[in-house]
């Protein structure tokens, strides 16, 4: 088994593709095949199901995920440890989003606390379009945030992950446990949103617009801690990332509304400028942070 292998199936999974992970990884997609297939034929367990483009992994290729991440994680560290000059010591200027700040950053930060502690982190937080505009005048190394795709021939994307955006009930709601519930049903229930202009919050509107349906939240804010909290109190509901609620709702607290509504999602990206030149503390920001730690 090599360490190859290993990276390269880390990024199939992540990018659901053969093809995308080649292109990550600077492979040709037959080379990626062949890896893939060599690891499964060493493992003795088949890792994805192919079904046409798209690659979704198994049971096995789940559990052998998680073994992966580790021993690449546990390799890059040794070299860091031993190479000669291999701290890491400069400022890196990171500019997000509340959603990621409150649910994604913690663990990355953590992890460069401990792996990485002469490292200075700024965070800069604000709402898509400021941040970047900071980027374009260079005031943030890089953008880390979750929106609708977004695009630029001035800009690398390092990251796009899909993240589901669903309702979410304190755990007594009456709602909890019901299957493909209407939105018609609970309007009546005290809502707890971000404010109109937060992006998934213009798509939740959108979407009752089509159906000529107007939805007036109890509370308008964009403190994501502050709307779980509020929800659990009230008995109350709201519209949020499902990795903005997934501590709250292992707990008990929180409840995932399953609703017969179509799915709305959102995506996680990451970007730097084309000119800026990406120092080595933006690249294991990058890697960290594609390493989605919990």
């Amino acid at each position: 088994m090599e360490i190859r292998q290993l990276v390269t199936f880390i990024s199939a999974a992540r990018m659901g593709s053969f093809s995308k992970a080649a292109e990550e990884l600077g492979y040709t997609q037959s080379a990626v095949t062949i890896q893939i297939k060599n690891l499964e034929d060493e493992l003795g367990a088949r890792l994805f199901d192919r079904m046409g483009k798209q690659v979704t992994l198994t049971d096995r290729g789940r559990q052998f995920l998680k073994r992966a991440n580790n021993i690449v994680n546990e390799i890059t560290r040794a070299k860091n440890d031993v190479a000669e000059g291999g701290q890491l010591t400069g400022t890196l200027t990171i500019g997000t989003n509340e959603s990621l700040c409150f649910s994604k950053l913690p663990a990355i930060l953590t992890y460069f606390r401990l792996h990485h502690p002469g490292v200075n982190i700024c965070i800069v937080f604000d709402s898509p379009d400021p941040l970047l505009e900071m980027m374009e005048h260079n005031q943030v190394d890089l953008v880390y945030f979750l929106d609708e795709p977004r695009y630029s021939n001035h800009w690398h994307k390092e990251m796009e992950e899909k993240e589901p955006i669903v309702f979410v009930c304190a755990s007594r709601c009456r709602f909890n446990g019901r299957e493909n519930v209407k939105v018609e049903d609970f309007l009546d229930q005290p809502f707890f949103l971000t404010e109109k202009n937060a992006n998934y919050r213009r798509a939740l509107d959108k979407y009752l617009a089509s159906k000529n349906i107007l939805l007036k939240p109890f509370v308008e804010i964009s403190d994501t801690e502050f709307i779980l909290k509020m929800v659990e109190l009230n008995n109350g509901m709201s519209f949020l990332p499902r990795f903005a609620i997934e501590k709250s709702v292992e707990e008990g607290r929180l409840a995932i509304v399953d609703t017969d509504e179509p799915e709305i999602y959102m995506y996680r990206q990451i970007f730097y400028h084309k000119d800026k030149w990406k120092t080595p503390e933006m690249d294991e920001f990058i890697r960290v942070a594609k390493m989605d730690l919990k």
